[in-house]
């Protein structure tokens, strides 16, 4: 990968920590998640409307990772309910990369090289190591974390075939985004026309997190036209660094010595994978 691309996905790390801390801190996590989904999903319709539709060939993609992307909003919010962000969102990140690299290699017959293996390796390792002999997370928790590193996973490689036959990368992620607005329209369904009220900070907070949701996967995508989509998932992934950090001084929660030595080793991992 070239330095534009690896600093590009190391900025979409920082704000996919960003929006997780913003919605792992907040009270009400789903209507939280319904108005930056609102936001994400009126940005994507609005782009869409000006750009059009992408090539026909990426269709099926743009829908099947819209619906992947419901299921794992939906299964972030059972993961936050009990766990630490420092806690689950490793958990959550970490089995993707692997799974990505594998699917990569099955599907599109990306196989990195040696040393962008051996990163991705340690990517993944430092990060599920984050999540070791943590006390207090229940069957429920980690089942609905693995739920989402699944959903993580499979979102990735569509979109990372799906962009490259969109003949237009902007059109295709608009078009995925839309479907974002499925998860408002549902709150809206459930809990009436008021639902997505709230005080002006709170809205500004929950539209700005949409709106760092949006750039942040936006340039993954960008990313994936351009570089192996195993290296790229495990660069990305380097957010939990990030989410160790925010998690520390922003929600209180503790970084002790074991995972400020994790984060060293996906620090190194990354170096690799960009070098690789």
């Amino acid at each position: 990968m070239t330095p534009a691309v690896v600093a590009l996905v190391l900025f979409a790390a920082l704000l996919h920590a960003g929006w997780n801390t913003l919605l792992r801190g907040g009270a009400d996590r789903l209507w939280t998640m319904s108005v930056m989904n609102l936001a994400v999903g009126g940005l994507g319709l609005a782009v869409a409307l000006a750009v059009g539709l992408p090539a026909a060939a990426s269709w099926p993609y743009a829908v099947a990772s819209g619906l992947i992307h419901i299921a794992y909003n939906a299964l972030l919010i059972v993961t936050y309910r009990t766990g630490d962000l420092g806690q689950t969102y490793p958990i959550a990140r970490g089995a993707s990369p692997a799974l990505v690299a594998l699917g990569a290699g099955v599907f599109a017959s990306e196989v990195p090289g040696t040393v962008g293996a051996v990163g991705i390796a340690l990517v993944s390792g430092g990060i599920l190591s984050l999540s070791l002999g943590k006390a207090g997370l229940s069957r429920g928790t980690v089942l609905a974390a693995l739920g989402t590193a699944a959903t993580i996973a499979a979102y990735t490689l569509i979109d990372g075939i799906g962009v490259r036959l969109s003949g237009d990368w902007v059109a295709y992620t608009a078009a995925m985004f839309t479907f974002h607005l499925a998860f408002p329209l549902w709150l809206l369904l459930t809990r009436g026309p008021a639902a997505l009220g709230g005080t002006p900070a709170a809205l500004a907070r929950a539209v700005g997190g949409g709106a760092a949701s949006l750039l942040a996967y936006a340039a993954v995508i960008w990313a994936m036209r351009l570089g192996a989509m195993g290296p790229v998932s495990a660069l990305r992934e380097t957010s939990v660094v990030f989410a160790a950090l925010l998690g520390r001084f922003v929600l209180k929660e503790r970084l002790t010595a074991g995972r400020i030595a994790a984060c060293l080793v996906i620090a190194a991992g990354a170096a690799m994978i960009g070098h690789g």
